[in-house]
């Protein structure tokens, strides 16, 4: 059995495969390199303590973008290493947003103290018995 191939079909299997290689766009070194810088910004900052989900995805997807560019899927790697940007960002954000929140919180606390203590200043004062009037002063 002999086996032909017209010459349409051997151009469409040459440039399928091609098309194979070039859809990988170039390696996503800065998408990686910004990826990883947020993430390790999320770790020093407060995002476990704000935003555990985000940050933990964030690690999941620079790992998994780590894994594929090591595998030459760039396309792939570039797609998870900007979620995992957007994540650590996101992370970033929420654990900001939390210490800002925690910080106004103690601001009214610290005002409420100062109120209690400038009304019972208040209090024993005009509770304190008048002070004695002057003495007469010879004529």
């Amino acid at each position: 059995m002999k086996v032909t191939f017209s010459l349409a079909a051997a151009a469409a299997l040459l440039l399928a495969g091609l098309t194979g290689c070039a859809s990988e766009g170039p390696p996503p070194r800065e998408e990686l390199a910004k990826a990883h810088a947020l993430v390790g910004q999320a770790d020093k900052g407060n995002a476990q303590r704000y935003a555990a989900a985000d940050l933990q995805r964030a690690h999941d997807e620079v790992t998994r973008a780590d894994a594929e560019f090591e595998a030459h899927k760039y396309n792939e790697a570039r797609a998870d290493a900007e979620s995992a940007a957007a994540d650590a960002d996101l992370a970033n954000a929420r654990a900001g947003a939390g210490e800002a929140q925690q910080a106004a919180a103690q601001i009214v606390r610290d005002q409420s103290a100062i109120s209690r203590e400038a009304e019972r200043a208040a209090d024993a004062s005009a509770a304190a018995p008048p002070p004695p009037p002057p003495p007469p002063t010879p004529q």
